[in-house]
């Protein structure tokens, strides 16, 4: 039975899904790009502060199945430009514990959502 997890404290959809979808004990999250869940503006400053909205909004989906990023077994970054990849690597790094960090695969695409520069998703299990 799969159980759908929506919260305000993250961005609401822009098209026919949801945040994430709880399956048992695994929730796999949709891609997260950084919009401010409350204005709804993106924020763009710098990779770095996209890159940690990304990860607040991915904190925000996690919480709202009981989770925490020590519970994330595999995460997709996707990125418009693999020349910020160390910059990405370094907010995403500080959310999660090395000895138990998850699988990933960073791919750099031609475009993302709104045209940001990075997205994050992730599939976790508790």
């Amino acid at each position: 039975m799969k159980k759908i997890i929506n919260t305000k404290n993250a961005p609401a959809p822009i098209g026919p899904y949801n945040q994430a979808v709880l399956v048992g004990n695994t929730l796999y999250t949709s891609g997260q790009i950084a919009i401010n869940p409350k204005t709804g503006d993106l924020v763009l400053y710098s990779i770095e502060v996209e890159t940690k909205q990304v990860m607040e909004n991915m904190k925000a989906v996690l919480a709202a199945a009981d989770m925490t990023f020590d519970d994330v077994v595999k995460t997709s970054i996707f990125i418009s430009d693999m020349n910020n990849f160390s910059k990405i690597n370094e907010v995403y790094g500080s959310y999660f514990n090395n000895d138990i960090a998850p699988a990933r695969e960073t791919v750099e695409v031609a475009n993302l959502p709104k045209f940001v520069n990075v997205e994050i998703s992730m599939i976790a299990i508790k």
